[in-house]
């Protein structure tokens, strides 16, 4: 039995929270404990890290913890280090990385103690085989992961490999591309399940449609990729293909539910032909078509979900001789207006950098959920298009 930390996006820590505690109902030995900001610590078998990893929509990496004391300086650091064995894990012709972050910690040089790491991990290996393994910053075998707090170090063993939010089918990207473990996240905090209509008007390469698309489908994140453990020393393939073998599609739906346009028809294009090196089997009605132009899909109501342009992204879609602000400006009470006039009975949620994205709009947002995007603060605002203000108003009996 092993401890793991989950790291995520901040602001999704409660999603992640609750997904590991629907991944933990497959597992007789996966318990979820606390979360604390960045992300949710849990427990289990070698083998639930497996499954976390391939799983979990919304975990950035799956970290196994090697050890865990208090440090006063740099030394403390390299001693707890070097007195973990690494060659359980990985051999002296493995490749690795050190990676590490700090809140709060006392210590002058991040850049000093993920030295000192290195150097003790790679001690211990001259000490016992008179070798030491070769550092590999863009695509290590292994990577080792050090946290400190004021008081403690944590260090951990990377059992992802590449972050999880890389599912393997993204060959190419539009500008600025949302990760896909941001895209699930929103899915589950705006409520979003498989069956209910969901509509992305401003579609970039796919990354919205093709999380949830994946998940009526029934293909999990990790279904396609590598990790980190299958290079682990006593890695059994058994178990892993168990796992696999387990996933059980689900039926494909009769009816379109899923639904995307953008301006750009080149980022249609990308959308399409990401959808299909993502395995999505059934159709995902796409358009291209200006956003403030935009009808509802379907009669039913259901949840428009975007990434909406912002800043230096809006003048690549429009007429360059207006000044990007100007822009936004029209561009966003547009849309208020299409989305006040055509989208009643509609819940919308966009996520964006710009906080004064209610205003451009003129609606009042019913929640906004702080997230950030890598360093970027950003909001998922909730607007509940109510329906039937002007019916309301002729229904109205008239005075004698």
């Amino acid at each position: 039995m092993a401890s793991y930390f989950c790291p995520c996006p901040r602001g999704m820590e409660a999603a992640l929270a609750e997904e590991l505690g629907e991944i933990a109902l497959q597992s007789t030995t996966m318990k979820v404990h606390n979360q604390v900001p960045g992300g949710v610590h849990c427990s289990g078998h070698l083998t639930d890290a497996y499954r976390i990893n391939l799983h979990s929509r919304i975990a950035s990496r799956v970290l196994m913890r090697m050890a865990h004391a208090s440090y006063k300086n740099e030394n403390d650091i390299y001693d707890l280090t070097l007195a973990q064995p690494w060659e359980d894990w990985f051999g002296v012709d493995h490749t690795i990385r050190v990676d590490v972050t700090a809140v709060k910690s006392p210590l002058r040089s991040l850049e000093f103690t993920t030295l000192k790491i290195k150097d003790a991990i790679c001690d211990r290996f001259r000490d016992q085989f008179d070798k030491r393994p070769s550092v590999n910053t863009r695509e290590p075998d292994m990577r080792i992961v050090g946290f400190l707090d004021s008081h403690n170090f944590t260090v951990y063993l990377d059992t992802s490999g590449e972050a999880l939010f890389k599912r393997g089918w993204r060959e190419e990207t539009g500008d600025a591309p949302l990760r896909e473990n941001l895209a699930a996240g929103m899915l589950r905090v705006a409520g979003w399940k498989p069956g209910t209509v969901l509509f992305d008007p401003m579609c970039g390469s796919g990354t919205i449609l093709i999380e949830a698309a994946q998940m009526v489908q029934g293909i999990p994140p990790g279904a396609t990729r590598a990790f980190a453990f299958e290079k682990f020393n006593d890695f059994t393939p058994a178990p892993w293909r168990e796992l696999k073998a387990a996933i059980k599609p689900n039926p494909l739906p009769a009816e379109p539910t899923i639904f995307g346009s953008d301006i750009s028809g080149d980022m249609v294009a990308m959308t399409r032909h990401n959808l299909r090196i993502a395995g999505i089997s059934f159709e995902v009605p796409l358009k291209q078509i200006e956003a403030q132009e935009v009808k509802p899909p379907t009669e039913q109501p259901g949840i428009l979900l975007t990434n909406p342009p912002y800043g230096e992204r809006i003048g690549v879609r429009g007429d360059s001789t207006i000044a990007a602000d100007e822009m936004s400006v029209v561009f966003y009470a547009s849309l208020g207006t299409t989305l006040k006039q055509r989208f009643a009975g509609w819940t919308v949620f966009l996520f964006t950098a710009d906080l004064s994205l209610p205003k451009l709009l003129r609606l009042k947002e019913a929640r906004k959920t702080p997230f950030f995007n890598g360093a970027l603060e950003c909001r998922l605002f909730r607007f509940d298009m109510v329906a039937g203000y002007n019916r309301r108003e002729e229904a109205k009996p008239k005075p004698q």
